[in-house]
């Protein structure tokens, strides 16, 4: 399980409003990482006069990206360059938590941080101050969550509304100026052998599995092949066996048994939206306890489990039905085994040669 939780009296992380020094980092620091951590060797702006054109005429402007990849908020730099313009971005608290170095080159770099798990009118209010004096665009991913699916977005987490009205209340009641939405689409595009990428990775998840490596089956055979024994062993681990019928059907069945007991005693009852929502529902208040200090520790090592559960819910949400087949674009595939990776060992390696597209659709002015 990744460490999306932070067990720890929440304090919020302001950005760093300076030019200069965000300008000669990202230089010399964000296109090397692009490359060496996430393999982006080049990439592609269209639309970025829109923006452009919205920050000339003063108004506030906010960027709203799908999230495809981790990727996501360094490749947004060709954009930065494109529209002349810095960024400020929302980012979650845990990602400030992380190590020194990290806290202090994303808050260098426009970052400020969203408890998600509690109620954050610090964050709010930054959010809502940089719209409505529209220092610098400001970029938020509705989604919630890093899906790993270029060709479908899930969702959206609410809140991001009420941000861009808010301001644009009192940009009205002041200059009478206008906030606006530009939707930003991130295409990610694999231009490397697929079978020669995805080769090593598989085997290494075969031999976990206590596998003889499967190169006699099809690709989106082995695929489908080893997502449903790590189902089944997740299905083993919380339900005592094995279910039969459609892959699907039985992670959401194996997904309502994680959040259904957990929504009565938190909630009092199954709860309606997203997995991505519900989960981040029961966080905040499984959370409450454990930052105030008042349950010992066999209760917080009870809790522990129940992030584990939530994470492991969300997680087996974001394998959305359809959406591999063997005509699909070897993004998908890509896309399925880092998913595959990621769930095992927290993490997934890079695969190059990829080129990121960034298309900026028309703006939406927020009444």
């Amino acid at each position: 399980m990744q460490d999306v939780v932070v067990a720890q009296p929440y304090q919020f992380v302001a950005p760093y409003r300076g030019n200069i020094l965000p300008r000669l980092l990202g230089r010399l620091l964000i296109p090397r990482l692009m490359r060496d951590r996430y393999g982006i060797v080049s990439s592609e702006v269209h639309g970025a006069d829109k923006i452009r054109a919205a920050i000339d005429a003063g108004h506030g402007i906010l960027i709203t990206p799908n999230h495809p990849r981790p990727a996501d908020p360094v490749a947004l730099y060709p954009l930065t360059q494109a529209t002349r313009s810095l960024f400020f971005a929302m980012a979650s608290w845990h990602i400030f938590m992380e190590g020194r170095l990290q806290r202090a080159v994303i808050r260098l770099m426009g970052a400020f941080s969203i408890h998600r798990e509690g109620m954050d009118r610090a964050s709010l209010q930054c959010a809502m101050q940089i719209l409505e004096q529209a220092q610098r665009p400001l970029v938020i991913f509705p989604e919630g969550a890093v899906s790993r699916t270029n060709d479908l977005l899930n969702p959206l987490m609410e809140g991001i509304s009420t941000i861009a009205r808010g301001a644009a209340r009192k940009r009205a009641a002041g200059d009478g100026g206008k906030v606006i939405i530009f939707p930003l689409a991130f295409r990610y595009h694999f231009e490397g052998d697929l079978t020669e990428t995805l080769e090593p990775v598989l085997e290494q998840i075969e031999q976990r599995l206590s596998w003889a490596p499967q190169r006699k089956l099809k690709l989106l055979q082995r695929i489908r092949k080893i997502g449903g024994a790590l189902l089944s062993l997740k299905e083993i681990e919380h339900l005592g066996g094995t279910q039969s019928g459609d892959l699907f059907e039985r992670a959401e069945n194996l997904i309502d048994h994680l959040l259904h007991p957990l929504e009565m005693e938190w909630l009092d009852g199954h709860q309606d939206g997203s997995v991505v929502q519900r989960s981040k529902n029961l966080r905040t208040v499984i959370l409450k306890g454990m930052v105030s200090g008042d349950i010992d520790d066999e209760e917080r090592d009870r809790r522990w489990k129940q992030f584990a559960a939530l994470y492991l819910a969300q997680q087996l949400s974001l394998y959305p039905r359809g959406y591999l087949s063997s005509d699909a674009p070897p993004e998908r595939f890509l896309e399925t085994v880092e998913r595959f990776e990621e769930d095992l060992t927290d993490t997934a390696r890079p695969h190059p040669p990829q080129r990121v597209t960034l298309h900026v659709c028309d703006g939406i002015e927020v009444p």
